[in-house]
This record gives C-alpha cells, sequence and structure tokens, in this order.
C-alpha cells in the first residue's frame, strides 16, 4: 500500500456544499461563484444559502436575522470563564475554550442541529470582542440588534458603528473565507463529529486547527510585507532581495489553486470601489503586480499568483483590525462553512478511521 503525505489527492468525503477548482480558478457554493455572492449578498444570505441549500426569500431574511441578532449575547458563565483565562492566552486559544463553556449540556440523543450552528456562529465575534476589550482595559460592548453580523463584529469591537464600505469590504471577505472545501480545520471537525462527539468538540477541533500558522496566519505575514516594503520605490529591491534569499512572498501561491485565486479577484474587485484613492491599497496593488513579475521571472512556469490572504490583509487593514484578531476574524467568517460540514456530515455519518504504514524497526523473531 503506498502512503500520501498530507492525504493529498485522497477523497474523504462528498459534499454539496462547495466546490473548488485549482486549475479554473472557480470557487462555487451550493452552485453559486463565490465571487459573485461576495460582490452582491450580505453574510447572513451567503450563510443561508449554505446552511438551508437555497438563498432566501425577503421574508426569510428578516426572520433568519432577527433569530440571529437574538443568540448574540454571551451567558454569564461563559463571561465569568473568559475572565479567569490568563492575558497571556492568544485569542484562539481563548475563543477554543469559551467555545467549551458555551456547549450545549442539555442534548439528548446525537444529532447536531442548525439551530447549534446559528447560536454557535452568533456567540464568536462576541466572545472575541468580549476578550478584546476586557484585555484592553475597556467596557464590553453588548451586541446592537440594528445591525448586521459584520457590523455588530466591528461595532463590539470597537463601540463604534462602522462605516458603510467597511462593513461591505469585510462583509465579501467573509463570505470568501466562509466555506473552501476541505482544508484542515474542516476535516478535524469533521473527524471529531464522525465519532458522534458534539457540535462544539467538533468547533473546537477545527479552531486548534486554524490556530496553526500554516493554516490561519497568513494575512499578518502580509501585512508585515507590505509594512516592510513601506513605498513604490522600496518595492522591487525588498522583493528582489527576498526572492535571491529563497524565501516566500506571503500572499502568493496557493496549495490548490494553479491559476488566480477567484476570492482575491472578488476582494480586489471590491476595494477597487470602496477605496480606489487609499494610498496603502495603491501599495498593495502595485506589489501584487511587481511581485506577480517578479516571480514569474524567478520561478518561471509555477504560476504563483495572489491568494485570497493577500487582499484579505488589505481589507482588514483598511478596517483597522488589530493584528491579533486576524486568525481570530477568519474564524469569525469561517464558522459557517464549519457548521455547515458538520451538519453534512451527521446526515451520512461513518467514522473516519484512515491507515497508516509502518516504517519503524521490528523485532528479529518476526515474519515480514
Amino acid at each position: 500500500m503506498a502512503s500520501v503525505t498530507g492525504l493529498e489527492g485522497i477523497v474523504a468525503a462528498e459534499t454539496e456544499l462547495s466546490m473548488v477548482d485549482g486549475e479554473k480558478g472557480l470557487l462555487i457554493y451550493r452552485g453559486y461563484e463565490a465571487k459573485r455572492l461576495a460582490l452582491e449578498l450580505s453574510y447572513e444570505e451567503a450563510a443561508y444559502l449554505l446552511w438551508y441549500g437555497q438563498l432566501p426569500t425577503e421574508e426569510q431574511l428578516v426572520d433568519f436575522c432577527v433569530k440571529w441578532s437574538g443568540l448574540r449575547a454571551l451567558p454569564a458563565e461563559v463571561k465569568a470563564v473568559i475572565d479567569l483565562l490568563p492575558q497571556e492566552f492568544e485569542m484562539m486559544s481563548v475563543l477554543r475554550t469559551a467555545i467549551s463553556a458555551a456547549e450545549e449540556t442539555n442534548r439528548g440523543t446525537w444529532s447536531p442541529s442548525l439551530e447549534g450552528a446559528l447560536r454557535y456562529t452568533a456567540l464568536v465575534p462576541s466572545i472575541i470582542a468580549y476578550r478584546y476589550r476586557r484585555s484592553a482595559g475597556l467596557e464590553p460592548v453588548e451586541p446592537n440588534p440594528q445591525l448586521g453580523h459584520v457590523a455588530n463584529y466591528l461595532f463590539m469591537l470597537t463601540g463604534e458603528v462602522p462605516l458603510p464600505a467597511h462593513v461591505k469590504a469585510l462583509t465579501a471577505y467573509f463570505i470568501l473565507a466562509m466555506e473552501h472545501g476541505m482544508n484542515a480545520s474542516t476535516f478535524a471537525g469533521r473527524v471529531v463529529l464522525s465519532t458522534q462527539s458534539d457540535m462544539a468538540s467538533a468547533l473546537c477541533a477545527a479552531i486548534g486547527a486554524m490556530k496553526g500558522p500554516l493554516h490561519g496566519g497568513a494575512p499578518s505575514e502580509v501585512v508585515h510585507m507590505l509594512d516592510a516594503i513601506a513605498t513604490k520605490e522600496r518595492a522591487e529591491g525588498w522583493l528582489r532581495q527576498r526572492l535571491d534569499e529563497g524565501q516566500r512572498l506571503m500572499g502568493f501561491g496557493h496549495r490548490v489553486y494553479k491559476t488566480f485565486d477567484p476570492r482575491a479577484e472578488a476582494l480586489r474587485e471590491m476595494i477597487i470601489r470602496l477605496s480606489a484613492d487609499d494610498a496603502w491599497f495603491e501599495l498593495a496593488v502595485y506589489v501584487e503586480s511587481l511581485a506577480t513579475r517578479l516571480l514569474d521571472e524567478y520561478k518561471p512556469g509555477r504560476k504563483l499568483y495572489t491568494n485570497v490572504e493577500f487582499y484579505a490583509a488589505a481589507v482588514l487593514r483598511a478596517v483597522n483590525m488589530p493584528s491579533a484578531l486576524f486568525t481570530p476574524t477568519f474564524t469569525v467568517s469561517r464558522m459557517v462553512g464549519w457548521t455547515a460540514h458538520l451538519l453534512e456530515q451527521a446526515g451520512c455519518n461513518r467514522i473516519f478511521r484512515p491507515q497508516s504504514i509502518y516504517i519503524g524497526a521490528m523485532p528479529e523473531t518476526a515474519e515480514v
């Protein structure tokens, strides 16, 4: 039996949720191109599509949003747990612990529900905002039921109603990041749920995988890169030195996409619409164009194009998101995709049990 390191190319499940076509640069959510959804829909509409399999009517959307906003308030016991955690805990560790504390204990037979998916998705921004403000010595801001999911997240972080342009840009990012096939965190969650464990445990596994810098940490590195470049005049020299040293350019290339990342294309279009005169974004666009040309020069045939993390960094910087919250914010967006996968797993469950190949020593008496 041949081994496949990292399970690359191995089919682990069938799904109706999304399709990632790396060769053609396609990301499909239930029959719709994700980049079009990101430019045209609210986050709630896209979430409804993934959870229910269809876009909502106007009446359904109103009822759905009311139900969603009613689930945002943090229970007192969850706040108490968060307050007990050491200040040095990273936000992802806080989030993992708080989700455990928020676990529904009065469940009967094993059956993860859409109501649970909505509840956990509604709670995650509140957990992050509560911890962030408490750690900064600020009074926590309670959820605003008049604001949508994305706008309310920014409101709870800052205490101010966000600019419409910022909400639109962050909404586009959230929709594009909400689901992406059988990635590491989604797989981790499905594996845990396949044992008939509860949704909270599966989400904690997904959060643990997202915490790893190879999965959820790239936007921060893009910001560091752009900050180091600082100006157009410094760009080529900085990039060439990095490439001469054999270093990676953050925000370029993707394990799946072998052409333009459709998520990056949509974010680029959204940012141009909203902030074409923004100096920092202008630098990002310039660096993207220059870096793509240099990568083709240094690594011909590799097809290393801009990925979603590059423009995600531009969006997160535009809304003044602290870099320490980049991965937690990615997690806010991905909750819908994770929970949709958990519900799908429950609907046709079989426990995951891959094989391994032993390559260690054998006792002398053993027959091979």
